[in-house]
């Protein structure tokens, strides 16, 4: 550590799979949930775009003090091994630092380890290398404590389906059609009202086969047409909140990936749903996506 400059090194082990990790690491929804180091803190998130190239702006509240700016900018994305970032917090537009941020995933389908080298460089005349290096060693850890904790609890499910990302993107996101298929096997929806656009809701009842009624209630935050979306998913018409979520769609050479992320509000509803087969009931749901696009 100089006057300028500073290194810092994170470690995390997280029970969660690579791709889980690197999900929650670099998807803007993920991200929103485990940016804030503290109940404190509110991370506001103006703008995110997380390819090569893209940038994430956010603002850091808390009560009684200015905001802090970050504006982070994506160098580098190899999936789910490795991405790297530089960014800039600034108050009252002014830049306080500038930073080079490395993030190394590696483990197994039960365990992963996250690397994170932070490379800091003071901007403003009055901060030096210590006061810079004890800011970021306490916000940058406390925020990656928890995405540990965001990452165990999250549910992904992925698919590859042989369509277009507009055909696929079609389906999902209208009004008319996303009804018809959304469900596991055996279920039907019934639609209260549905506006699949941002800051729109769908609240809805999911039937099971025998006829056993599960109130639904999703509200939609970002939506990015063929890209992605982000929603919160509700026990029931503005009833408690059980997950935040979000959907991306990925070109892969004429077909479409599909990535639908869940991160539920307590490792507790976590276990429960695993325990109940949602990770099969979602596959289901996918698998019906795709057979409904394939009928049309």
């Amino acid at each position: 550590m100089s006057g300028r400059f500073a290194t810092l090194a994170f470690e995390r082990e997280v029970a969660a799979p690579a791709e889980t990790l690197w999900h929650a690491w670099t998807a803007p929804a993920a991200r929103a949930v485990w940016a804030a180091p503290s109940p404190s803190v509110t991370v506001d998130f103006l703008e995110a775009d997380t390819r090569v190239g893209g940038r994430e702006v956010s603002l850091c509240k808390v009560e009684g003090r200015p905001d802090i700016r970050c504006e982070c900018g994506w160098l580098a994305l190899q999936p789910p091994l490795r991405g790297v970032n530089c960014e800039v917090i600034s108050t009252a537009g002014a830049p306080r630092s500038a930073a080079l941020v490395t993030a190394d995933i590696a483990g197994t389908d039960q365990l992963s380890r996250l690397a994170v080298t932070v490379q800091l460089s003071a901007l403003a005349p009055d901060l030096d290398a210590a006061e810079m290096a004890a800011d970021y060693r306490d916000g940058f850890g406390a925020g990656l404590d928890n995405l540990a904790g965001a990452a165990e609890r999250t549910m992904l499910l992925q698919r590859v389906i042989r369509a277009p990302r507009s055909i696929v993107w079609g389906a999902w996101m209208n009004p008319e059609t996303l009804p018809q298929w959304w469900g596991p096997d055996g279920f039907s929806c019934r639609t209260k009202r549905i506006d699949l656009r941002t800051d729109g809701e769908w609240v809805f009842d999911m039937i099971a086969p025998d006829g056993t009624v599960f109130p639904n209630h999703h509200r939609y935050g970002e939506v990015r047409p063929e890209e992605r979306f982000a929603y919160t998913l509700l026990w029931g018409e503005n009833g408690p909140k059980h997950a935040d979520a979000w959907a991306s769609f990925e070109d892969r050479g004429g077909a479409t990936e599909v990535t639908l992320g869940m991160i539920f509000s307590t490792a507790a509803e976590f276990q429960t749903a695993k325990g109940f087969g949602a990770i099969e009931l979602g596959q289901q749901t996918l698998g019906k996506l795709e057979r409904f696009i394939n009928a049309r």
